[in-house]
């Protein structure tokens, strides 16, 4: 069967359990590429650099053949590693997509390789870069968002959750870009992804979730080291808040239940990323109070400046009034999660 070529839109539409292979060198896959790919690298880093300066500085018929002396020794090893990760055997062809950056040359040689063995092939046409502009087209579309509001320690991620449970659309925008949000989130978490992969996985979810309403938690643009793309950050200020009126004290619990187990040397690190904002008096104070292991007193100083702080993004919205929905908070939060249910 002939290598085929498949759109991009025509890729996202049909896929299912399909694997990907992303044949683009390591260090571009490593920064970003498309949810689920797997690696089958034609060149390594390297040899990318020196095929591409061959190409530049000779012509592509010099860096074709400069290419091969690579490609050569790697063929058995790339059909191996893509008949294990397929479960690929004689007589049970095995459909595949390959994308290397435009659907050029590499993946015309790795699909070549892989069709010649006996794999069902389609390359993705205009390779990562094509899925780079949907991904982007995503972030311009109209969604019904519907944003759980609320200070620090209400216990939204709790609530998202438990939608979730319920059978309702949510995007966990902290759970991609691994992070929790505040100077603290990043403690005990994963590396966060870069922008262009943040981008890319919460374009999928957006793609994949599109016809229904969606519920988030209410975030700052900038979560961590990524950010919410500008065009749907926009959309989403635009959208109803449902505010959990968590009394102060309930919050101060929930977050030394959350953060009071952190490594002591973590929190003071971040407090002093903050000391500017959060002021010398005050930052001093809570670090004392982690120094006297009194952490409630600490998170009690911290949980005001963050008060004040997302006061300020919930108020900096066109329209509040007619957005701000006040929810008052019974009990817990899976009691609260059963009225926004029957929003």
């Amino acid at each position: 069967m002939a290598v085929q070529k498949i759109s991009i839109s025509d890729f996202i539409a049909q896929r299912t359990t399909e694997k990907i292979f992303d044949v683009r060198s390591p260090g571009e896959y490593n920064h970003a590429h498309i949810p689920f790919a797997n690696t089958l690298p034609l060149f390594d880093d390297e040899e990318r650099k020196q095929v591409g300066t061959t190409y530049k500085q000779k012509s592509r018929e010099h860096a074709i053949k400069y290419g091969l002396d690579f490609f050569g020794p790697k063929m058995r090893a790339m059909v191996e590693q893509a008949e294990k990760e397929t479960g690929h055997h004689s007589g049970d062809p095995k459909n595949i997509f390959v994308h290397c950056w435009r659907g050029g040359m590499r993946s015309a040689a790795v699909a070549w390789l892989l069709d010649l063995y006996g794999f069902n092939v389609s390359i993705i046409d205009g390779g990562y870069k094509a899925y780079r502009n949907w991904v982007l087209q995503q972030f311009e579309k109209e969604y019904d968002f519907k944003i759980i509001g609320g200070y620090t320690g209400s216990g939204k991620s709790i609530m998202l959750r438990e939608i979730e449970k319920k059978g309702k659309g949510i995007i966990d925008l902290e759970a991609i870009a691994n992070h929790k949000g505040s100077a603290f989130g990043g403690i005990g978490m994963p590396d966060q992804p870069s922008q262009e992969m943040f981008e890319n996985l919460l374009a999928m979810q957006l793609h994949l979730k599109q016809h229904n309403t969606i519920w988030l938690e209410d975030e700052s643009q900038r979560i961590g080291i990524v950010n919410i793309p500008h065009p749907l950050w926009n959309t989403i200020r635009k959208m109803p808040v449902y505010f959990i009126e968590v009394p102060f004290e309930q919050r101060l619990e929930n977050i030394v239940l959350e953060y009071g187990p952190l490594e002591k040397d973590k929190l003071i690190t971040s407090i002093v990323r903050i000391q500017k904002r959060l002021g010398p008096l005050e930052t001093k104070t809570a670090i004392g109070h982690i120094l006297e292991n009194d952490l409630k007193e600490c998170f009690r100083i911290l949980l005001q400046y963050y008060d004040k702080t997302y006061e300020k993004g919930l108020h900096n919205r066109e329209s509040l009034d007619t957005l701000l929905n006040r929810i008052p908070f019974v009990t817990d939060q899976k009691t609260c999660t059963e009225t926004l249910c029957a929003i």
